[in-house]
């Protein structure tokens, strides 16, 4: 993601430290994209006042003023983002005026209306978060009623295609919230060892892997001591992808357990060969459904829902308050590829004989076989666009099984 004037930093790290911060509410397997919500929440502050304004200012990490023009700028750079696909919606009831100024900066073709058939309407509605997800996401997350004035709707979709499959084989863990299950396990071996690492926190130790994709996506999949909550990995997690948290390399660790589900190990081998990467980890597929209301305090929204007094006048002459604040991810995670996808909307009213080895190798081993996190990371700006936690990965198909109709496995 390329921005003028170095503006890129500022957004990357308020957009990264939102998805901290909402990592940190984290209590079971969930997925969400702070990089969904912040450009909505910005273009509402640039048209708020009030206590309203200022909230929302705190929650961006920059000042209101400023944030009109940050959430264009966002929006233009994640949509040159390879393998992200990025779209905004406006829709507000016929008889409600917008702001000339405030409407004429989001991007042409955004507007539409709804009238009295609220039914056709949400259809309309759902339907464009279906075609904006590649139907992911199969419906718009907030609903149209009699109050509804606006919906200011966000989507993003990613998918990417490893440089280097996994096989996929069945995992059964030894220990650990996953013992006995047998899990769509995915392993593959390579010659890079220091695309995983071990950092240390003031929380404890976290074991980062990058899966690269073949777009301008990376993943992360982070897995922290026991004793660590969802949260602290996350925000782990991010550090190492700012890189404001310094990992040793796989390539410079000494043998033995060096870290959370990883160890160094020598292996006998036939030939010479350099030090590699084993990685085994597990397919996944994540849904989660988000009230943002139920965190106001978090996304700079107590005040503007306060439905005595009106918070935008800068996108309307009329009181508008946020009445419902909604986001539902889908992430999928498999041998092939990821997929994700993310919509946020902002509702307002008013074995053989042992062969002989002549060679000595070192393996670095690295097993993601209890809950972890997952970071989906824009390359080269580093921005976190998807971000989640695994609790229950997908099970080993049956025998027999050839996959679900008219489901894509990456």
């Amino acid at each position: 993601m390329k921005l003028e004037n170095g503006v890129d930093g500022t957004v990357v790290r308020t957009v990264n430290g939102l998805t901290a911060r909402w990592g940190a509410t984290a209590r079971g397997g969930t997925a969400f994209s702070a990089a969904g919500v912040w450009p909505l929440l910005a273009l509402l502050a640039d048209g708020a006042a009030g206590p309203a304004r200022q909230e929302l200012a705190g929650a961006l990490g920059v000042p209101a003023e400023q944030a009109g023009a940050l959430a264009r700028e966002l929006l233009a750079a994640l949509g040159s983002v390879s393998g992200l696909d990025t779209a905004l919606g406006l829709w507000t009831q016929a008889d409600l005026l917008l702001r000339e100024e405030w409407l004429a900066a989001l991007p042409p073709g955004t507007h539409g209306v709804f009238g009295e058939d609220l039914v056709t309407a949400q259809e309309r509605l759902d339907r464009w978060a279906a075609e904006r997800t590649g139907g992911l996401v199969e419906r718009m997350p907030v609903t149209l009623n009699r109050q509804t004035r606006m919906v200011l709707a966000g989507a993003l979709a990613l998918h990417t295609t490893w440089r280097q499959p996994f096989t996929e084989q069945p995992l059964t863990p030894a220990a650990g919230p996953w013992q006995g299950r047998t899990l769509r396990g995915l392993h593959r071996r390579s010659v890079r060892p220091d695309r995983v690492g071990v950092a240390g926190t003031q929380d404890g130790f976290v074991t980062a892997l990058t899966v690269p994709g073949d777009s301008g996506i990376d993943v992360h999949l982070v897995l922290g001591e026991e004793r660590m909550t969802p949260g602290q990995v996350i925000a782990a997690g991010v550090a190492v992808v700012e890189r404001a948290l310094a990992l040793t390399p796989g390539g410079a660790l000494p043998y033995g357990e060096v870290g959370p589900g990883l160890r160094v190990e020598r292996e006998q081998a036939h030939t010479p060969e350099p030090t590699s990467l084993d990685v085994r980890t597990v397919a996944y597929e994540v849904r989660a459904d988000h009230d943002l209301l139920a965190q106001p305090e978090l996304f700079g929204l107590r005040s503007a829902t306060d439905a005595r007094f009106g918070h935008f006048p800068g996108v309307s002459a009329h009181p508008l308050t946020v009445s419902e604040a909604r986001q539902s991810a889908v992430t999928r995670f498999g041998a092939l590829g990821f997929r994700a996808a993310a919509v946020t909307a902002v509702a307002e009213m008013y074995g053989s004989a042992p062969p002989r080895y002549r060679y000595e190798t070192t393996v670095v081993r690295v097993a993601f076989d209890r809950p972890f996190a997952f970071l989906a990371v824009d390359r080269d700006s580093r921005l976190v666009l998807l971000s989640g936690w695994v609790t229950d990965p997908a099970p080993y198909p049956a025998p027999g099984y050839a996959g679900t109709p008219g489901v894509r496995h990456p």
